[in-house]
């Protein structure tokens, strides 16, 4: 279960706490961890080719995501470890439609020497509750590449239901790739 703690903007609180992890809003002392994070080589080929990765670009995500916590955060995702807490990744969402209450999951990256505990599992589940339920969201999507097969499984053990793919919709790593859609609302989490 998630709590949440820390001061608010009229939206994403500070810190959402889970058991030994929780989602924090970047702040700029976060760009170093998030360029050597999005840059590693097991992890920069899975993101988004139009995702920022350079310092300048990073930045103005970060103060955008505090300036506009309804509608855009940038999350760092940290675990506690012999009593500190240290980064671990990250993850971001995006208000696609204000009337609906629609909102863009990415950017979800768990640096490598932290995978294998399913703290993405965690960390997105955290992000769902507290987007779901605490801000009133309706529908939480995503879309992963289709080569992506570890962020398709993690979807799919987070509750995310796959709704269908935009064929050979990417151009990527020299070829055309599909892009797999995923959804999840409220009503998914009672299940």
């Amino acid at each position: 279960m998630s709590r949440a703690s820390g001061s608010s903007h009229a939206g994403f609180v500070s810190i959402v706490q889970g058991d030994g992890l929780r989602l924090r809003r970047a702040q700029p002392n976060d760009v170093d961890f998030l360029i050597a994070l999005t840059t590693h080589e097991d992890v920069e080929p899975y993101l988004a080719a139009s995702r920022p990765r350079d310092r300048d670009a990073l930045l103005e995500e970060i103060e955008r995501s505090r300036a506009e916590p309804d509608g855009f955060g940038r999350l760092v995702v940290e675990v506690e470890q012999d009593g500190e807490w240290r980064r671990a990744g990250a993850m971001g969402y995006e208000l696609a439609n204000r009337r609906s209450r629609i909102a863009n999951l990415g950017n979800l990256a768990i640096h490598p020497d932290f995978r294998g505990r399913r703290l993405s599992d965690e960390a997105a589940r955290l992000l769902q509750r507290h987007l779901l339920v605490d801000l009133g969201f309706h529908r939480l999507q995503l879309e992963i590449y289709g080569f992506n097969e570890r962020a398709l499984r993690h979807a799919e053990r987070a509750g995310f239901v796959r709704e269908g793919a935009r064929r050979l919709a990417y151009w990527r790593h020299g070829e055309w790739v599909d892009g797999v859609l995923y959804g999840l609302v409220r009503e998914d989490l009672e299940r």
